[in-house]
C-alpha cells in the first residue's frame, strides 16, 4: 500500500460550476453600470437581491431604491431584498456632520408604497471599526451582477464625478441561486439581521449576543451548490466564494493559492496598498523566480479619503499618505525588479476622480472578482465573498484584456521610486500628523485597520 500519496493542490480541491463563455461579459465604465442596474431591476420578473456595504441617500442611491420598490409595485409577487451593513446604515458620512444616515431613506420608502420591500442591516460586528459587512453581488434572476461598488452617487457617476471600479455580468442560474440561498438560508436564518425600516432598531449592545453566534455561523458558512469535483476536463468553471475570520478562510487561501501558483504572470488591483504579509512574501518569490508581476493602485490623490490642499483637512485625510508610504516602500525594496521589468507598478488617477478596483488575473486562466481588498483588513475583519474563474482554455481572455487596457487608460508607470513623494513633501498638516502616527508607531496599527 503507498502512504505517501500527495495531497491535491488547494485550487484543485475547489468545487465548481461548469460556465461557458457566453454567459460572462464585463462593464467598462461606471455610468454603464448604473444603467445596467436599472434595466435588470426593470426586467426581473422573480427575484432581486442586493448586496452592499451601504445604499446612500442621495440622488443615485434614492434612484435605485425607488425603482427596486417600483418594481414590487408592479409585480408584489417579485421577492426583492436589499442587504446592507448595519452600522454604516445609521451613521453619516465621515467628516461631516451626525446624521441617522441612509435608514431615513429607507423609511420614507417603506412609508411611500403600498407594497414593501425588505431592507436589512447586517451587523457582522460589535464596533465597525473591527469589521463590516463588505460582500458584493446583486442577484436579478438568474443573472449575478457582481461588483466592488456601493450604491451612491460617486460610484455610479450621477455627475460628472466617479468612482471607478470593476463591473461583471455573470448569467449563470446556479451561481444566482448560491448567492441567493446564502442569503436567505444562512444571513436570514442567523437572527441577527435586522429590519432598518423598523423605527425602533436595537442597538449594537442589545444585539451582542445575537452578534457572538453569528461570528460562529459566518466562520463555517460557504455557497451552497450543485457542484461538481475536478476532473481536469471543464474548459471553464466558476466558483462563489466567502471569507470570514482568521482560519478556514476559504477566500483568503485562494487568494494566496492563485498567488503562489502563478507560472508566468499575474495582475493584482486594490485601491489600498497594503498587502498582508503573507501576500508581500509570496510576490517576492515570484520576483525572485522572475515571473511578471504587475499592480494597478490608485494614486493617494484617487483615494476615496483624500482631502484636496484646497479644503480643511481632518484626520480622516491622514489614510492616503499611510497607503503611499506603504507603497514607496515596497518599491523602494523591489526597485531592481522594476528595473529588470518583471515588476510593474500603475498609478491610476483622473481628475478629481476615484480608484476602487479589486481582483487577481493569475496566467491569464485564474480570475478572481471580489470585493476584498488585499490587505488586512479584509483578510481578518470583514465579511468578504468573491468569485473565482478558472479559464482553461483563455477563452475570456480577449475580455480581460479590453478591460485592462480600458483600465490603464489613466495611469502612468513607476520606473523609480523617487517619482513617490515622501513625507517631506506632504502638505503641512499631513506632514506634521503622518511624523506623529510614524513616531509613535501607530501606523502599524492603522495598516491593520484601514
Amino acid at each position: 500500500m503507498n502512504l505517501n500519496l500527495k495531497k491535491p493542490p488547494f485550487l484543485e480541491t475547489l468545487n465548481f460550476m461548469e460556465l461557458e463563455a457566453s454567459q460572462f461579459d464585463i462593464l467598462l465604465h461606471a455610468d454603464e453600470f448604473r444603467q445596467k442596474i436599472l434595466q435588470l431591476i426593470k426586467q426581473s420578473k422573480n427575484r432581486i437581491y442586493m448586496t452592499a456595504l451601504y445604499l446612500q441617500d442621495d440622488e443615485a442611491g434614492q434612484e435605485i431604491l425607488h425603482a427596486m420598490y417600483q418594481a414590487k409595485q408592479q409585480n408584489p409577487d417579485l421577492d426583492v431584498k436589499l442587504f446592507v451593513d448595519f452600522s454604516r446604515a445609521q451613521r453619516g458620512l465621515m467628516g461631516h456632520a451626525k446624521s441617522i444616515g441612509n435608514v431615513r431613506l429607507y423609511r420614507e420608502c417603506h412609508e411611500q408604497y403600498q407594497h414593501k420591500i425588505d431592507i436589512y442591516g447586517v451587523p457582522v460586528k460589535t464596533k465597525e471599526m473591527f469589521g463590516v459587512l463588505h460582500i458584493k453581488g446583486f442577484v436579478f434572476d438568474d443573472a449575478v451582477l457582481y461588483s466592488g461598488a456601493s450604491l451612491n452617487d460617486v460610484y455610479l457617476q450621477k455627475s460628472d464625478k466617479y468612482r471607478y471600479d470593476r463591473y461583471h455580468l455573470i448569467n449563470h442560474s446556479k451561481l444566482a441561486d448560491s448567492f441567493a440561498d446564502f442569503l436567505s438560508d444562512i444571513l436570514l436564518s442567523a437572527g441577527a439581521l435586522q429590519k432598518l425600516t423598523d423605527k425602533d432598531i436595537p442597538t449594537k449592545k442589545a444585539l451582542k449576543p445575537n452578534i457572538k453566534q453569528f461570528k460562529k455561523i459566518l466562520r463555517a458558512a460557504s455557497y451552497n451548490f450543485d457542484a461538481k469535483e475536478s476532473d481536469g476536463q471543464s474548459a471553464l468553471t466558476v466558483t462563489p466564494l466567502l471569507g470570514f475570520g482568521r482560519s478556514k478562510n476559504r477566500l483568503n487561501q485562494t487568494i494566496f493559492e492563485v498567488v503562489k501558483n502563478t507560472q508566468k504572470a499575474i495582475r493584482i488591483f486594490t485601491p489600498y496598498f497594503n498587502f498582508p504579509g503573507k501576500i508581500n512574501k509570496a510576490l517576492r518569490r515570484l520576483l525572485k523566480d522572475g515571473k511578471q508581476v504587475e499592480i494597478v493602485v490608485g494614486d493617494k490623490r484617487a483615494n476615496d479619503f483624500y482631502i484636496p490642499p484646497t479644503e480643511p483637512f481632518n484626520k480622516v485625510g491622514i489614510v492616503p499618505y499611510v497607503y503611499e508610504t506603504n507603497l514607496r516602500a515596497f518599491v523602494k525594496k523591489n526597485q531592481k525588479f522594476i528595473d529588470a521589468g518583471l515588476l510593474k507598478v500603475y498609478l491610476w488617477y483622473h481628475n478629481d476622480n476615484s480608484f476602487h478596483l479589486k481582483g487577481i488575473s493569475s496566467d491569464n486562466q485564474y480570475h478572481l472578482l471580489t470585493g476584498h481588498n488585499i490587505n488586512p483588513r479584509a483578510w481578518l475583519l470583514d465579511l468578504e465573498n468573491g468569485i473565482l474563474i478558472h479559464d482553461k482554455q483563455e477563452q475570456l481572455k480577449a475580455k480581460f484584456e479590453e478591460e485592462f487596457q480600458t483600465i490603464l487608460t489613466h495611469t502612468t508607470l513607476v520606473k523609480n521610486v523617487s517619482e513617490i513623494e515622501t513625507i517631506s513633501h506632504y502638505p503641512d498638516e499631513a506632514r506634521t500628523l503622518m511624523r506623529r502616527v510614524k513616531g509613535a508607531k501607530i501606523d502599524s496599527i492603522l495598516n491593520r485597520l484601514l
